[in-house]
């Protein structure tokens, strides 16, 4: 990835979310022709939300390459996307389960996971990254609705997803949040996305102290300003989509592929004395 790419994008925005990939212009880099594996997941399986495109792709690209097995959840309008994905995993050798679910439903959540333990065999890796955002006039418009499905999408499916993981994980298992630069520098026009992600850091923090003494790991990355469907996607008024990113140290948006480090660091034998921990990639904004 170049510190030379473009601060600006063309103008765009997509009508609702999800977002999807091929819209994009530019596509986002998920690592696709740049992430070379060096083994440091070999026969692990690892359990993605939101793993069809944007940060959950990349980490998908990345684990397959790394040698673990990857299971991705995705809502069933994310099909195409999730194919792609599929294939990136598969030719790398590894196995790709593709799970389309609605995790606002709580049994979604229970069923994907039982679904990744009979079809993978396992659970070592459990990595909530399924996300919602839109862009807020203000907390005096925001609907319940909207409200519910923010919080059910990041943080109650997050929790439900661990719950059902934890039996099956055993000592040296991981699981790996994903926060945001909006948890401790929140923005008014994404108000409860941020309260989302300010809670993930809490529950990251919390559920590390608890399963410490198991052995299992739980960290967090805080992603910045990343190019990715959801962003077109948001709401936001054209002129931010365009100048996205520019406001971070760096000058530039981060791309997925940027993200995937930090995932297979929290994940892999490196991070044996790493808990609790909140990873900053955010182009040098402070956390």
């Amino acid at each position: 990835m170049s510190d030379e790419t473009t601060t600006q994008f063309p103008a765009q925005q997509q009508p609702d979310q999800p977002g999807l990939t091929d819209p994009m212009a530019p596509e986002p880099d998920h690592g696709e022709n740049s992430w070379v594996g060096r083994g440091r997941l070999e026969g692990r399986k690892a359990l993605i939300t939101g793993g069809d495109s944007g940060i959950g792709r990349a980490v998908a690209i990345a684990y397959a390459r790394e040698g673990a097995d990857v299971a991705i959840v995705y809502l069933p309008e994310e099909e195409e996307d999730a194919q792609d994905t599929q294939r990136y995993i598969e030719e790398a050798g590894r196995k790709a389960l593709l799970l389309p679910a609605d995790l606002t439903d709580e049994q979604a959540c229970i069923d994907v996971v039982a679904k990744t333990r009979e079809e993978l065999g396992g659970i070592d890796i459990l990595i909530p990254n399924a996300a919602y955002q839109r862009q807020r006039e203000g907390v005096k418009d925001l609907p319940v609705s909207e409200i519910e499905k923010t919080f059910r999408t990041n943080l109650v499916s997050t929790m439900v997803l661990a719950r059902e993981a934890l039996p099956h994980l055993s000592e040296g298992s991981s699981i790996i949040v994903t926060a945001s630069i909006q948890a401790s520098a929140p923005s008014p026009g994404l108000i409860d996305y941020a309260m989302t992600k300010a809670a993930l850091v809490a529950f990251t923090q919390a559920l590390a102290e608890d399963l410490g003494p198991q052995g299992i790991r739980v960290n967090a990355v805080a992603p910045g300003p990343i190019w990715t469907p959801l962003i077109p996607a948001t709401g936001f008024p054209a002129d931010k989509v365009k100048d996205f990113g520019g406001d971070t140290p760096l000058g530039r948006a981060g791309q997925p592929s940027e993200l995937a480090g930090a995932y297979v660091y929290l994940a892999s034998e490196e991070a044996t004395y790493t808990s609790g921990a909140v990873l900053p990639v955010t182009g040098g904004k402070g956390f």
